[in-house]
């Protein structure tokens, strides 16, 4: 398996000061920042866009930067967030006309390219797809609001798709969203899960204030991650 990343979803983080809390949970350790990108189409909320993307950016975010994409249609939002300095963009199949022609966007662009599996969508579009992705992305919740419970049955998923990624021996992250804490972050990983998305369980957690102040739940994660 790859090395753990965590990737704080900013979802959960304060946007009156944006810059500030990815700048303070980068110096925390965190290794990726996640973007859930909501449409109030595709799921029942509206977040963010490329515009947020781009001001990051602007401000001096150098982390990888991975776009989540809970909209329909996506092929033109993909295109903005290339522009806007993605690193990776994933998207949900069902979202797609043309799988193939969505992932080809992102690829084009030498940018990492992904699905997303919400918990009751079946895996079959990964028997023609598998070998073009870098990331599988399980949602352990239902995608559309952030402080959800894990559902547990994504564990046995999550085993599926780790067989898979393991049967044809390339190098593709399993990425799961939701409901993840310290408290079940290793029985994740023993599932086969090795890049962890976590929202309000980062961002509500802040101890203190300043640069450190996600020092502590950082630290807990990672102690999770290596026991």
């Amino acid at each position: 398996m790859l090395n753990p990343v965590i990737a704080p979803s900013i979802l959960s983080a304060n946007f009156a000061c944006l810059g500030d809390e990815v700048d303070s949970v980068i110096h925390s350790g965190a290794d990726w920042i996640h973007f859930d990108v909501m449409d109030n189409h595709y799921v029942p909320n509206l977040t963010i866009g490329p515009l947020v993307c781009t001001a990051l950016r602007n401000h001096g975010v150098t982390a990888p930067i991975d776009v989540h994409l809970m909209v329909t249609p996506v092929d033109a939002l993909i295109e903005e967030f290339i522009k806007a300095g993605a690193t990776s963009i994933t998207f949900h199949p069902e979202a797609s006309q043309h799988i193939d022609r969505s992932l080809q966007i992102v690829r084009d662009a030498g940018l990492q390219c992904g699905l997303v599996f919400n918990p009751a969508t079946p895996l079959h579009y990964l028997d023609y797809a598998l070998e073009t992705l870098d990331i599988v992305l399980l949602m352990s919740v239902n995608p559309g609001f952030g402080g959800q419970s894990f559902i547990p049955s994504t564990l046995t998923k999550l085993a599926d798709v780790r067989k898979r990624i393991d049967a044809i021996g390339k190098d593709i992250r399993l990425q799961v969203d939701g409901g993840v804490k310290v408290q079940n972050i290793a029985q994740i990983q023993q599932a086969g899960a090795d890049t962890f998305v976590a929202g309000s369980a980062i961002f509500n957690a802040a101890d203190g204030s300043g640069a450190n102040r996600y020092d502590s739940v950082m630290s807990a994660f990672r102690a999770e991650l290596s026991s």
